[in-house]
């Protein structure tokens, strides 16, 4: 029973795997084939769960996992057929078939995932929430073609069913041409572009369907031929610009893959703004917005009841989105502006606005219960949405919030600096904030605050670096000594505030060294060694960004890092690894002694094993990891062997002599 479970769970993780290598879906069903291949790669924890579990499991459960195991081939198929045949083939000949299977397997995968009993698997709840999100996705999976591909497919049907003395519209030719990528293609090879569509549409088994398809393809040929090749864009498209998200990609450059722990469970996008709720997952802040304004009191992906509509910054996820944007050459999006601007907020809710006045003659009075009260009202209006922010920032209340930085009051202190911590989140609030001069207090702030006040100015100057400019003004504020020093003596939530505002910081090359000599190095090897503490993730982002800097490098060397470096990659997490091999990258780029050093440690065997299952960025890391090491065996053995032989000719010498 024992190894028929084990067998079954290695075809599950076997298929999910191999679907995870397919891509180049075509057609109608493009969003659909790739929606479906991410969902089912979050199933692979419960698949692993299975086959470690030591508890044993009842026949209907084991029933359900053979037929989860059916289910997946069916899905592999139809992900296999997906990306073959052309754009064309899909479109006229077999969209119904492959759009029937698609609700077939979604179908079968969802009656084999109910089927499965959890409650004697001793599953841990977070891979359950994932099976639940994926169950549930499965439910609301519609089915539809991509609308984009609607008209095109109807178009290609009336062609396709006219008869062949029939002569065709030639607009619909065009618009049918463009989206075929067939008017820029040169005439030379334009008839080779067109018999590739019918080989690949045949698959091998021609018929009626690819002779039409010929006749089909003649008619835009014939039309193309006719037209100049280098003709702007169809009648209607003439002001259309091309769509931007936020970076651009050469057409000559893969598009790296987005990690799925870096999409939001909801939208299933790159997370911009990653929050945590009260059940420990995260999502994008937008959209779990959303969801909360919609009257939702549960919790997405789990289900479970929400015990408080608190969001929490997740800063983890937020340094590792950065690194991964960075070590793909990628801009990162700015985060949202929450501005409207067809109308201000002081015009839409007039009511709103007469109380945030009033708050501000108190903050203005001088009379410190009264400023202690409104500020601590304004901190909690600017919490609450992106509404209150804009309309707190158009009162003009941030110069009054950075006067009462350096008030000596505590609470009000701590009211004032966290207040702008939730204004920064509204992206055009971050000028205002830095413009007026609330750098200064917000490290007074820092430096000299109660922990709770310490820590959220930390937050809000890891809030306000999101922009680069910012970046320069924070470290020429003397503001990386006391994150240094709140990272080392903090709550954890402080520690991760400062390690977030750090890992931004230091993104500006200028701020590297004045971390170093704040003493960054120490504390974070201390973070990294020290066991419960939680913050290996966030110490190893900040020591990778470091690495790259001369002195930093030097600080890391000095502070014996490679031992703790070698053992992350033999058993740390696939996102650790990948920094430590960075950061051993950079400290064996040109000293031996480390390079012997972790060749002693043994490092080759976990190297070779990142480089062929890490991430990519790990594999790029450890390929040129073990690119230096065979260098330096191989210089090792050669000058080895060059001792041996001047060594017998002396000895041969003194013989003689």
């Amino acid at each position: 029973m024992e190894e028929g479970k084990g067998a079954l769970a290695q075809s599950m993780i076997d298929a999910v795997h191999e679907m995870a290598s397919i891509s180049g879906y075509r057609g109608t069903t493009k969003r659909q084939c790739g929606n479906l291949a991410r969902r089912l790669r979050l199933l692979t924890p419960l698949f692993e769960e299975i086959k470690d579990s030591k508890e044993s499991m009842p026949e209907g459960t084991i029933g359900a996992l053979a037929s989860l195991v059916e289910a997946l081939s069916s899905a592999n198929e139809l992900l296999g057929f997906g990306t073959v045949g052309s754009k064309i083939y899909h479109l006229v000949s077999e969209r119904e078939q492959i759009m029937n299977k698609y609700h077939e397997v979604t179908s079968q995968l969802e009656q084999a995932l109910n089927g499965i009993s959890y409650k004697n698997l001793q599953i841990p709840d977070g891979v359950k929430g994932q099976v639940e999100l994926v169950l549930g996705q499965l439910r609301g999976a519609k089915g539809g073609v991509d609308s984009p591909d609607v008209d095109l497919n109807e178009e290609l049907l009336a062609l396709y069913n006219q008869s062949s003395d029939t002569a065709p519209d030639r607009t619909v030719l065009r618009r049918l041409a463009e989206e075929l990528k067939l008017m820029k293609i040169k005439q030379e090879s334009l008839a080779e572009k067109l018999e590739i569509f019918v080989l690949c549409a045949s698959g091998g088994d021609p018929g009626e369907s690819i002779e039409r398809i010929s006749m089909l393809l003649k008619k835009i040929k014939d039309f193309v031929k006719t037209e100049n090749l280098d003709m702007g864009p169809p009648p209607g498209k003439e002001n259309v610009l091309p769509s931007s998200s936020g970076s651009s990609v050469d057409g000559n450059k893969e598009t790296p893959v987005i990690p799925d722990h870096f999409r939001c469970p909801i939208s299933l996008k790159l997370m911009k703004d990653p929050v945590v709720v009260s059940t420990g997952q995260t999502y994008e802040r937008s959209c779990i917005e959303k969801w909360l304004e919609a009257g939702h009191r549960t919790c997405p992906r789990t289900q479970q009841t929400l015990s408080s509509t608190t969001l929490a910054p997740n800063g983890v996820l937020r340094i590792l989105i950065a690194q991964w944007h960075e070590a793909n050459g990628i801009q990162p999006p700015r985060p949202p502006s929450s501005s409207r601007p067809t109308k201000t907020i002081s015009a839409a809710f007039p009511a709103k606005c007469a109380k945030i006045e009033q708050l501000l003659r108190k903050l203005g009075s001088g009379n410190p219960e009264e400023q202690r009260s409104a500020a601590g009202e304004i901190r909690l209006l600017a919490k609450r949405n992106a509404d209150n922010r804009i309309a707190i920032a158009e009162a003009g209340a941030i110069p009054f919030l950075v006067r009462l930085l350096s008030t000596r009051d505590s609470r009000i202190q701590e009211h004032a600096v966290t207040a702008l911590l939730n204004l920064s989140i509204c992206y055009q609030n971050k000028g205002n904030i830095v413009s007026s001069g609330a750098v200064p207090g917000i490290v007074h702030v820092l430096r000299n605050g109660s922990m709770e006040a310490r820590e959220n100015a930390a937050a809000t100057l890891f809030s306000l670096s999101a922009v680069d400019e910012y970046k320069v003004t924070i470290g020429a504020s003397c503001a990386i000594p006391p994150l240094v020093l709140l990272l080392d003596e903090g709550t954890q939530r402080g520690k991760k505030d400062a390690a977030a505002a750090l890992f931004n910081l230091c993104i500006y090359r200028g701020n590297k060294g004045k971390a170093v000599r704040a003493g960054i190095v120490p504390t974070l090897m201390q973070l990294l060694t020290e066991p419960g503490v939680g913050m290996a993730d966030e110490a190893l982002a900040v020591l990778a960004i470091l690495a790259s800097h001369t002195k930093g490098r030097a600080a890391i060397g000095a502070a014996k890092a490679v031992p703790v470096l070698v053992e992350i990659i033999r058993v740390g997490f696939p996102w650790n690894k990948e920094n430590a091999a960075a950061v051993l990258v950079h400290l064996c780029a040109g000293e031996q002694h480390h390079l012997s050093e972790a060749k002693e440690l043994e490092i080759m065997e976990p190297l070779v094993d990142l480089a062929q299952n890490g991430t990519d960025r790990g594999k790029r890391k450890a390929a040129q990891l073990l690119e230096r090491l065979s260098r330096f065996v191989e210089q090792q053995q050669e000058g080895s062997g060059t001792g041996r032989s001047r060594g017998r000719g002396s000895g041969t010498g003194r013989n003689r002599g």
